[in-house]
């Protein structure tokens, strides 16, 4: 997360506990009676709070896969083009599975004869 993103997340957690620090009983009850009535988005029971188990038990498939997007990259070391691939061409390093677009990448290198940068030498 970016230092600006830290200070919104920051601003948001101190405004939430003051604003829960402050609720009284009155308005937390108004709060509990109107989610009593909002078919879709009731509050949680005890009985489904005591089901809850870890998204990694319930669906560890999709918690891997989401574990492995990187996301935005603190300082971008490759630049986002657009290119007109023949389709054969990307269908045969499609076929090679995950990391299909870095052997392009590397690839084009190859052609160029250029080096791999000292820091992305390393995977």
């Amino acid at each position: 997360m970016s230092k600006a993103q830290d200070k919104k997340w920051a601003e948001a957690r101190r405004k939430a506990l003051r604003d829960l620090a402050t609720t009284t009983d009155e308005e937390d009850a108004e709060i509990h009676a109107a989610a009593l009535h909002d078919p879709d988005n009731p509050p949680l029971t005890d009985e489904m709070w005591a089901r809850m188990r870890p998204a990694v038990e319930g669906m560890p498939e999709f918690v891997a896969n989401w574990r492995k997007w990187r996301g935005q990259q603190k300082a971008p070391v490759k630049k986002l083009v657009s290119l007109r691939i023949d389709p054969d061409i990307i269908d045969h390093f499609r076929a090679t599975g995950p990391g299909w677009q870095r052997r392009i990448n590397d690839t084009l290198r190859k052609a160029a004869r250029l080096r791999r940068p000292a820091k992305t030498a390393a995977r």
